[in-house]
């Protein structure tokens, strides 16, 4: 149980009523992971929105994206997001034992080379932003990624960093 009173569908009004809404309506059911941001309209309509733009990116894909969520939120010991995010990814025929291996070592993850790069460009800023050089961008500029590539792909990360950790502090349900 949440240490946050979390807004039900029953008892949800106005912006965070639409936003359930289309939940119900896109995905059938209100994942926990947006529930426990309904005390303030504001940061549940910001994650509402971050979650329609990343599922309509043009460049990142599901894969891609579902692996930042995973491995960042294993080393910031999220289990809600590690479960949901294992979920997603036995979706994309990412089985159980694989999972165990590449959260050992990240750079087995089964992307594309450009992927795979950005990937561990991602948790290397998760992990020291200060160690990221010209250099590691250039690799990533010349594999294919734009400028907005790179920032939307460690934004998506960096922000996961963020929810874990509200997730965890106010202990999200981890029942999926």
């Amino acid at each position: 149980m949440a240490l946050i009173k979390l807004i039900e569908k029953e008892e949800a009004s106005g912006r965070i009523a639409e936003i359930y809404d289309t939940m119900m309506n896109t995905m059938g059911f209100i994942p926990e992971a947006f529930k426990i941001f309904s005390p303030s309209e504001y940061v549940l309509e910001k994650q509402f929105a971050n979650l329609g733009y990343f599922m309509r990116h043009k460049t990142l894909g599901g894969k891609l994206l579902a692996f930042i969520r995973l491995l960042v939120s294993d080393q910031e010991e999220c289990v809600y997001c590690v479960g949901m995010n294992s979920g997603i990814l036995l979706q994309y025929g990412v089985l159980p034992d694989s999972l165990a291996e590449i959260k050992l070592n990240p750079a087995k993850a089964p992307l594309e080379d450009n992927e795979l790069a950005l990937l561990l460009f991602v948790l290397k800023v998760v992990k020291n932003s200060n160690s990221i050089t010209q250099d590691d961008v250039n690799i990533l500029k010349s594999l294919g990624w734009s400028d907005s590539d790179i920032m939307d792909a460690t934004y998506h990360g960096t922000s996961q960093v963020g929810s874990d950790k509200l997730f965890n502090a106010f202990k999200i349900d981890t029942e999926l």
